[in-house]
């Protein structure tokens, strides 16, 4: 038994710490998450514990654990998965809960998909190891029975996410054998943009514009496209068609401007994009300026 557990039942016993008593029974989680003898110990200290924090981040591990043993599936998922996001070196999806039957049978599948990209809250991309238990439940959730085409595309993602591509657009091909969806194909159509196929790409936002002609995203998503294929013109229409749609939309109207500014070079054009950067995410915005001049622009940033 570890120091950490030892200490944990001290606490919680005889000293009437319960707080310092979850912190270190925490603390023994993160030095050996794959230990069943903590988990047991775990089992047999919670009662005493009391209602754990769930603001607190020292107690994180322990209360995961408290949510899988409270059938709280969703929960202890998202508290793993955040964990997993600030300390991507512990292996913390290696606690033993995480792949018994009933987390993996009772987890909902928008749980796992939001866990997912918690991961990569900060931008750390999980090793084979560390994304093998993600993986597995990715895996085990969709062979469920009656799963929507929606579901499929969801979980399609969290493969993306976890550097399955081929796996990924597989299961989107699977999800067409259930039924047609824009969500797919979006979902398709990113998955070939990060592989670079942008051909492929398009061709999955046209079949997603097809299937609902007047979702906005979906152009702003095509003249995105078109802009990295180098073909301005196209990237130009795109933007206006999405216009046609949602008139006020920021990023449209960033985007019409900056490719317009791109194909006439004026000082005016340019100004005009400017102009509207305010009102867009900093990040799109440099994209955008840098198609709008065809290099890193030098002025000012959002």
């Amino acid at each position: 038994m570890s120091v950490d557990v030892i200490l944990a039942n001290v606490l919680a016993h005889c000293g009437g710490d319960r707080e310092q008593a979850a912190r270190h029974l925490s603390r023994a989680i993160a030095s050996a998450p794959s230990d069943a003898e903590v988990y047991a110990a775990a089992v047999e200290l919670l009662p005493a514990l009391g209602e754990l924090s769930a603001d607190d981040p020292t107690v994180a591990p322990i209360l995961a654990f408290a949510h899988f043993l409270d059938g709280r599936m969703d929960d202890a998922a998202l508290t793993l998965g955040a964990l997993s996001g600030v300390s991507p070196h512990i292996a913390w999806a290696d606690a033993p809960w995480f792949a018994n039957a009933s987390f993996l049978s009772g987890v909902s599948i928008e749980a796992v998909r939001e866990a997912v990209y918690l991961l990569f809250d900060h931008a750390a991309v999980p090793d084979d190891a560390a994304a093998r238990p993600w993986l597995r439940a990715v895996e085990t959730i969709t062979s469920r029975a009656g799963l929507v085409p929606e579901d499929l595309a969801g979980m399609a993602i969290s493969l993306r996410l976890l550097g399955r591509a081929d796996d990924s657009l597989a299961l989107c091909d699977r999800a067409d054998r259930v039924g047609l969806t824009m969500l797919t194909e979006v979902v398709r159509g990113g998955t070939w943009r990060l592989l670079g196929n942008l051909d492929e790409a398009a061709a999955a936002f046209h079949r997603a514009l097809a299937l609902e002609p007047d979702n906005w995203s979906l152009y702003l998503d095509l003249s995105d496209l078109h802009a990295e294929r180098g073909d301005h013109p196209a990237a130009l229409a795109a933007a206006q068609a999405g216009l046609s749609h949602a008139p006020n939309e920021p990023k449209l109207l960033a985007a019409r401007a900056a490719h317009h500014a791109r194909l006439t070079g004026t000082a005016d054009a340019l100004r005009e994009f400017e102009r509207l950067t305010p009102d867009i995410d900093p990040a799109y915005c440099r994209w955008l300026r840098e198609h709008a001049t065809g290099a890193a622009w030098c002025g000012k940033s959002h």
